[in-house]
């Protein structure tokens, strides 16, 4: 396994004037939900996701050698227009990840981004839209140091990913990712994600994520306040080692396929995240009204078709709403019939477990 140390390259052996790579990176949802981190953004707590297919970053990198290598040098757009206030995050990301990646003053930057899911529909860009352009940079390097592995490249794709945005690591590879050190899970780690190991029965084939779009507005509450929040939360450290005992519930899930499990260890996720929230110092309330009436639905649904549908949150309003392949046409039927109601602008994405970022 690599360790931080490793990423550090001594030498390239090749060099190159100009150029463009891009490619594609999913966002994901997370099963087992990470809330709370260390220093560099080091979990407090392991966690485990679906990647996504559908909603996705798109992003082509430009670059060409300058005189200047004293700063960093970039231009961003958002779906081909200048976006000057997405800039000081990509800056950060820079400064952080500069010592992994020494080339980056030498050249100036064209970074062209864009989603394929709604700008402001609710839904985090900032797993996918890091881990795409940490795809790209990487791309680079391995130009510059052509012997790099397959397992290096992507294992320090999702490391840097990371210093960008946490669940980023999440969206390098599919289609169940683990991200920290988990006992139980071999190779797991602090530093990047990497593929569950173990068998995964074929209930999860296709597993199914329809997002209901509940609250497109803008973020109440910002990840990096949240995760600040855990720090002195009195509940944390029962955080912490109920996530790990979850997951340890989900490698036996995975492996044989129990439905009615994953649905109680996934729901009891998402509520736990929002109950860490409203029991912190400040609080707040993620959810909304509508929120909490398709929950509802949803429980009252199962209860009498006996389908098994669930849903999970992220640190918002909007839902997903997970079901397996082969009952698709019943869940969505439902919904619509159902739960589009409780949308904004009854708005909902269809999307399903992908396979990570794709070179373009």
């Amino acid at each position: 396994m690599f360790t931080a140390a490793d990423f550090i390259p001594n030498t390239y052996t090749s060099s190159i004037e100009n150029g463009n790579f891009e490619w594609s990176a999913p966002s994901n949802i997370a099963l087992v939900k990470y809330w709370g981190k260390k220093d560099n953004q080091i979990p407090a707590n392991p966690s485990v996701s679906f990647t996504l297919n559908n909603c996705k970053t798109i992003t082509k990198l430009g670059f060409a050698k300058k005189k200047n290598q004293d700063s960093f040098s970039f231009d961003l757009l958002f779906e081909g227009k200048p976006k000057e206030d997405f800039k000081p995050k990509i800056q950060k990301f820079l400064e952080r990840v500069h010592i992994y990646l020494p080339f980056l003053k030498e050249y100036h930057f064209t970074i062209d981004t864009q989603n394929t899911f709604p700008h402001s529909s609710g839904i985090a860009s900032s797993a996918s839209g890091m881990a795409a352009l940490a795809m790209n940079f990487m791309s680079l390097e391995k130009v510059l140091n052509p012997e790099m592995s397959d397992a290096y490249f992507y294992q320090k794709a999702s490391f840097l990913a990371r210093l960008g945005s946490g669940s980023a690591c999440r969206s390098v590879k599919g289609n169940v990712v683990v991200w920290g050190n988990q006992a139980n899970i071999g190779g797991s780690s602090d530093l990047f994600g990497v593929e569950f190991p173990y068998a995964v029965h074929e209930n999860f084939n296709n597993y199914q994520d329809t997002i209901l779009l509940v609250d497109k507005g803008e973020k109440q509450v910002s990840s990096t306040v949240g995760h600040d929040l855990m720090h002195d939360h009195p509940y944390a450290e029962r955080r912490f080692a109920q996530a790990h005992n979850n997951l340890d519930q989900l490698i036996a899930i995975f492996e044989n396929g129990n439905l009615n499990e994953f649905i109680k260890v996934v729901e009891s996720e998402a509520l736990t995240l929002h109950a860490m929230m409203m029991t912190s110092m400040p609080y707040f309330i993620l959810m909304k009204p509508n929120t909490l009436q398709i929950i509802n639905a949803i429980w009252k649904f199962r209860n009498e078709t006996q389908i098994p549908v669930c849903f999970t949150l992220d640190a918002g309003a909007n839902v997903h709403v997970l079901y397996p392949e082969n009952v698709t046409d019943k869940v969505l039927q439902f919904i619509q019939d159902e739960l589009v109601v409780f949308c904004q602008n009854g708005q909902y994405i269809c999307d399903k477990i992908g396979a990570g970022a794709i070179a373009l």
